[in-house]
């Protein structure tokens, strides 16, 4: 990637945390300050070199951007563009998980696994998804795109496109026309 694309992806990734974040004043800011920023940018290069077979350089990579940020992403997980963690303290996200493009998570979210065999053992979260502060995605599920994970579910189920997931263990239900996706993760139903 060429530095004219490096910087290409860093305005889009503060354009999409200017989107997603209202109380964003303004790109210095975001660029300067914003934890979810600075986790999914280290999270790049470390990707890189675990690509590159670089396994132990990329491992200790991202323990040191875990220490910096409080946000630990796997070096072998596969993140799409214009990804957003709001707040980011406490966000897991495991070594075979895959994130679509324009997701966004809260503060204290799991993409972890459930068991100890080799293979696909995390979630895969489609493209447009949000996820609220506290929920758990455990295991090779899918939830498909445009999908809203209410805040504290713990989902161990796959999840088809435009569903709204709440509750202990989180049961789907299609969005309804017309439903807001920051009210549903600021005050989700957590009965269906």
């Amino acid at each position: 990637m060429g530095l004219a694309q490096v910087v290409s992806r860093v305005r889009e990734d503060i354009a999409a945390a200017r989107l997603r974040d209202p109380a964003a004043r303004g790109s210095l800011e975001i660029g300067l300050l914003y934890p979810g920023l600075h986790a999914i940018w280290a999270h790049r290069v470390w990707h890189a070199l675990w690509r590159r077979r670089l396994r132990f350089a990329a491992r200790a990579g991202s323990q040191l951007t875990r220490w910096i940020t409080g946000i630990e992403i796997h070096p072998g997980a596969r993140i799409g563009r214009r990804f957003f963690i709001d707040h980011g303290m406490g966000v897991v996200i495991g070594e075979t998980a895959e994130v679509g493009d324009d997701v966004m998570l809260y503060h204290g979210v799991t993409l972890g696994g459930r068991q100890r065999e080799g293979g696909k053992r995390h979630p895969t979260i489609g493209d447009g998804v949000a996820v609220g502060a506290g929920a758990k995605i455990l295991g090779p599920v899918v939830i498909g795109a445009h999908s809203v994970v209410g805040a504290n579910a713990v989902v161990t189920k796959d999840a088809p496109a435009d569903s709204v997931l709440v509750g202990i263990p989180a049961k789907a239900r299609s969005r309804r026309a017309g439903e807001d996706t920051r009210a549903l993760l600021a005050a989700p139903e957590y009965v269906i």
